[in-house]
């Protein structure tokens, strides 16, 4: 009603005044007709428990996403997931699946995807890591915080279920690390961590405030023979694996004592689907941690010793990366997620040293072959 009667008043008056652009109180009032939406106005309905949902992953090309997609893919069918990302995929991820352009800083273009695919699952994944984070705060900031604005936005006007991976970097310093619980301070020191503080309590707040079905999960470092490191403290984790079987040799960039909270990548997508299934009523909260298995790169470097015997670990410790590791948690407690909608991990140290070996040197040996 409102809309209308600012309307009728453009059209009565555009011809007394030479100022007066209807053009620009239609835009207006089309803003406040979409912004209202948030105070108090009604909202699409968030698609059932008992349909297929039609899934966005914004930042898909990330250590997580192409992945994240084959498993929905497998579960919901190959159209129904839409990958996207700022920049060109590789073929095999172009022939996969839907793939789309998504800039999660253009509302527009973004609104317009939720709306012309039919979207009913956002899963956000576009974020800057914690190492790159603090080499480009300005970076992180505009994609970490102005992004999910956009994201909370979008998914609340339109419904949707959204999903927003937090971190072990959403800890700090003060935060108790053996074990760190849900419920504590946290107080991170990097952009990264604040950032997602950030987004657990902006995702929370629509939840309460607007009725967003907003789901968060602070994940502990993933390891994947799939994907390249991306600008995170865990990375060593990752980059041992496939130095060690190029090379016999590593250069840790972590003290060989440092203990944080790790998990394969198998069991972190696993996790993120059951959790997205899980009935609302059975979500207690509306962030979670969840953990599989914590070690240090001492502990890794023995398991890896039992299959590579000769291979030789050094340490030329980063000052930055080392601060911030040593803020973290080193384990984290989960058990909220485990009782609430049945978390359970199935890879521990030894089950994932041999899948990544495994894994790594076959394609390593098929790629020498061709």
């Amino acid at each position: 009603m409102f809309v209308k009667q600012l309307l009728r008043g453009a059209v009565k008056h555009a011809g007394s005044s030479p100022q007066f652009s209807v053009e620009r109180l239609i835009s207006a009032a089309r803003g406040f007709s979409s912004s209202s939406q948030h105070f108090g106005g009604t909202h699409p309905p968030p698609c059932t428990d008992t349909e297929h949902p039609k899934v966005l992953i914004t930042g898909g090309l990330g250590q997580l996403g192409v992945g994240l997609a084959k498993l929905l893919r497998r579960r919901f069918g190959k159209n129904n997931v839409i990958l996207s990302d700022i920049r060109k995929p590789p073929n095999h991820v172009y022939n996969n699946g839907p793939f789309i352009f998504s800039d999660i800083l253009d509302s527009k273009n973004l609104r317009e995807i939720v709306v012309n695919n039919n979207i009913s699952w956002l899963i956000h994944y576009s974020a800057v890591l914690s190492a790159v984070g603090e080499n480009n705060v300005a970076l992180a900031k505009e994609v970490n915080i102005t992004g999910l604005h956009n994201i909370l936005d979008i998914a609340t006007d339109h419904g949707l279920r959204v999903f927003v991976p937090s971190t072990i970097g959403a800890f700090g310093p003060s935060s108790p690390r053996d074990p760190t619980p849900e419920l504590c301070v946290q107080r991170p020191r990097t952009i990264y961590g604040v950032s997602k503080v950030h987004a657990e309590l902006m995702g929370e707040y629509y939840h309460h405030r607007y009725g967003l079905d907003f789901r968060c999960l602070r994940y502990p470092g993933i390891i994947s023979a799939n994907s390249n490191p991306g600008g995170g403290t865990t990375d060593y984790a990752v980059q041992i694996f496939h130095t060690a079987v190029k090379t016999g040799c590593f250069e840790c960039n972590l003290r060989s004592d440092t203990l944080l909270p790790m998990m394969y990548i198998d069991d972190c997508l696993r996790a993120t689907l059951e959790f997205m299934e899980a009935p609302a009523d059975s979500l207690l909260s509306r962030t979670y941690n969840i953990s599989a298995m914590s070690f240090t790169p001492h502990d890794l470097v023995q398991e890896m010793q039992k299959v590579l015997p000769e291979l030789k670990v050094t340490y030329n410790v980063d000052p930055v990366l080392q601060a911030i590791a040593d803020g973290w948690p080193m384990v984290l407690e989960d058990i909220a997620a485990r009782r609430d909608w049945g978390w359970k991990h199935e890879f521990d140290l030894s089950e994932l040293v041999q899948t990544m070996l495994t894994h790594i040197t076959t394609s390593s040996q098929r790629a020498q072959a061709n």
